[in-house]
């Protein structure tokens, strides 16, 4: 079986050598030549890992026919990218394929999730069908074998059998599920929580708050996620809590540290200014709230993150004005 792995950013290449150790016929797509040559010449993925040496089995390339006999491809490039991707590969692939997204966002227009994304632009005689490889897991535990699980998340469950026992050794552990839309949903959502969650470290709060945040932050994913069509239960799992407390606590966290830069300075103007890097949950924090107001699904921690990014509203307003809401029971 041979997997190509879209993407040579952190998680595309912790996720292909995850497969190297498992003996797995992989190659990394990406057009960065630096971070091709990287790998192939000094088996290192520098400007992600500073001081990682990867499996020397590891081997990347530029040319887009590396997908023509493939049997697996792995999505790992930025939601926004998702569909030229998928538009660049479908005339090269010679066979039904096993699609893996491995990104967690929406698309930036039609505010889709990823499965559907790609489903909409790989032809039916290319596509067998698409697992969701995701959970709670930073690109830079893995890469050092650090103790992980996530899930194959599909609506084919002989493909999620597949994925899992393609990457299931003996330090990831890939579980199987089958609530695409609650999972796919709960992944993304949590990155804009992440984001409001580094935002009330930078103004200087602490444990208690950021308690509050995340479990808060879960309510809210529920509300929305049922809304959507997922199941209340998937969102008390590895996609769901796992996924948000990794995403609202660490230091690996992209929209953590997004957040972070905005509260240190108590505005995102700074983030604006300065951010290079992609951020999930800046885009997802978009969509929901667009999704949200449309459809009259409370999300008050949303609603206020976005005030923040998009109104350039003073981020200790948003934090006071969150504890300043109309007392209710918990529950609700």
């Amino acid at each position: 079986m041979k997997i190509v792995v879209a993407g040579s950013g952190s998680w595309g290449c912790a996720l292909a050598q995850v497969l190297c150790d498992n003996h797995v016929d992989v190659m990394v797509y990406g057009n960065n030549p630096a971070e091709i040559n990287d790998i192939n010449e000094n088996h290192r993925n520098s400007k992600f890992f500073e001081d990682v040496e990867l499996h020397h089995d590891l081997k990347a390339t530029m040319d887009l026919n590396v997908f023509h006999d493939a049997d697996v491809v792995l999505f790992v490039v930025p939601t926004i990218a998702i569909e030229s991707v998928c538009k660049q590969i479908d005339p090269i692939l010679t066979k039904k394929i096993i699609a893996v997204n491995a990104s967690k966002g929406f698309h930036p227009q039609t505010n889709d999730r990823m499965s559907n994304v790609i489903r909409a632009n790989i032809s039916k005689e290319h596509l067998s069908s698409v697992v969701s490889l995701i959970g709670p897991s930073h690109a830079e535990e893995v890469v050092i074998r650090m103790l992980t699980t996530i899930c194959a998340v599909s609506l084919n469950e002989e493909d999620a059998k597949t994925i899992q026992k393609l990457f299931s050794n003996d330090y990831l552990r890939v579980y199987r599920g089958d609530d695409e839309i609650g999972s796919e949903t709960g992944v993304a959502l949590k990155n804009a929580i992440a984001v409001a969650s580094g935002v009330l470290y930078g103004l200087g709060y602490g444990d208690n708050t950021r308690a509050a945040l995340i479990t808060r932050g879960l309510a809210e994913m529920i509300r929305y996620g049922v809304a959507m069509g997922g199941r209340k239960e998937t969102f008390m799992g590895m996609t769901g809590i796992g996924d948000l407390i990794v995403t609202c606590t660490s230091k690996h966290s992209r929209n953590f540290q997004a957040g972070y830069d905005i509260g240190k300075h108590n505005s995102a103007k700074y983030f604006w200014d300065n951010n290079t890097k992609t951020v999930e949950g800046v885009r997802t924090a978009k969509v929901v709230h667009d999704v949200a107001h449309e459809k009259g699904i409370d999300m008050p921690i949303i609603e206020e993150i976005y005030k923040v990014l998009y109104e350039d509203k003073d981020p200790k307003e948003s934090a006071k004005d969150l504890m300043l809401r109309d007392l209710k029971h918990e529950m609700i």
